[in-house]
């Protein structure tokens, strides 16, 4: 029902910057609630950054707070999460999911993309 496409991942050096994209097509109207996750080698997969449909909520994990930025386009059916100041310790797949609420739980959305991959070095 809906499809999400990430993209913009890649090796970027500590202190850098990289913004992700994902595009969604489908019925996106019944779920307008757009979030990123994340899961790093050996770890379990966890909440990064949600938006509202009309961007008026944003909410982050403690860990990306002040350095990442979650947006949306909807007009391109497109939300963005723009990383800045990256660390190792952001090394992970991004995934985007869409769902019907803001919320930090990942069983709660309905929709996964496939990822992306982001590496980021010391």
């Amino acid at each position: 029902q809906v499809q999400l496409v990430e993209s913009g991942g890649g090796l970027v050096q500590a202190g850098g910057s990289l913004r992700l994209s994902c595009a969604a097509s489908g019925r996106t109207f019944s779920t307008p609630a757009m979030g990123w996750f994340r899961q790093g080698p050996g770890k379990e997969r966890e909440f990064v950054a949600g938006i509202s449909w009309t961007g008026s909520l944003t909410i982050y994990a403690d860990s990306v707070k002040g350095r990442f930025t979650i947006s949306r386009d909807n007009a391109k059916n497109t939300v963005y999460l723009q990383m800045n100041s990256l660390k190792p310790e952001d090394t992970a797949v991004y995934y985007c999911a869409a769902g019907r609420r803001v919320v930090i739980t990942s069983t709660a959305y309905d929709y996964w993309g496939q990822g992306t991959q982001v590496a980021v070095s010391s």
